[in-house]
């Protein structure tokens, strides 16, 4: 199979000369899925890419280029500082991704895609707004004050006359 195409013949025939010769030698016997149908997402060119990306667990995320994948960061950056305990780890992720933009912005490379740095401030004030509101929704109501009861008297206290 290694073997240079003859000049004086064209490459369709030089291909099924060396797939009938493979055959009449039997390599094409005892393969894995022989005689079953082709899978349903075959038509796609990308199937292989989507079996092996679903077989492994792992994200089609990086193969993205960096700057599709800085943008998708960025506009998910309220989800992924939503659950930090505390203002500081918000400034440190808020500027990690910035740190990031930046380099990218000094050496770009894929498709241009308009993206700016984050505006730190913007993101914590976003931060404490929905941590109060979340801290305010587990609250529970204060309640209205309720009317003192009459004191039931024990036996002793209508004995005595208190």
């Amino acid at each position: 199979m290694t073997e240079r195409k003859p000049p004086g013949i064209s490459f369709e025939s030089w291909i099924d000369k060396q797939v009938r010769e493979a055959t009449e030698r039997g390599e094409f016997e005892n393969l894995k899925g022989a005689g079953q149908p082709i899978p349903a997402g075959a038509a796609d060119e990308n199937w292989w890419l989507r079996n092996y990306l679903q077989r492994e667990g792992a994200s089609a995320d990086g193969l993205l280029p960096e700057s599709i994948i800085l943008r998708r960061e960025r506009e998910r950056i309220y989800e992924t500082v939503r659950d930090l305990l505390s203002e500081r780890e918000v400034r440190t992720v808020v500027s990690a991704l910035n740190d990031r933009i930046v380099e990218y912005l000094r050496m770009p490379s894929g498709p241009h895609v308009p993206i700016g740095p984050l505006k730190t401030d913007e993101v914590v004030a976003t931060w404490r707004a929905e941590r109060e509101a979340t801290r305010a929704a587990r609250r529970p109501a204060a309640a209205a004050p309720a009317e003192p009861q009459p004191t039931e008297q024990r036996w002793w206290q209508r004995f005595f006359g208190r």
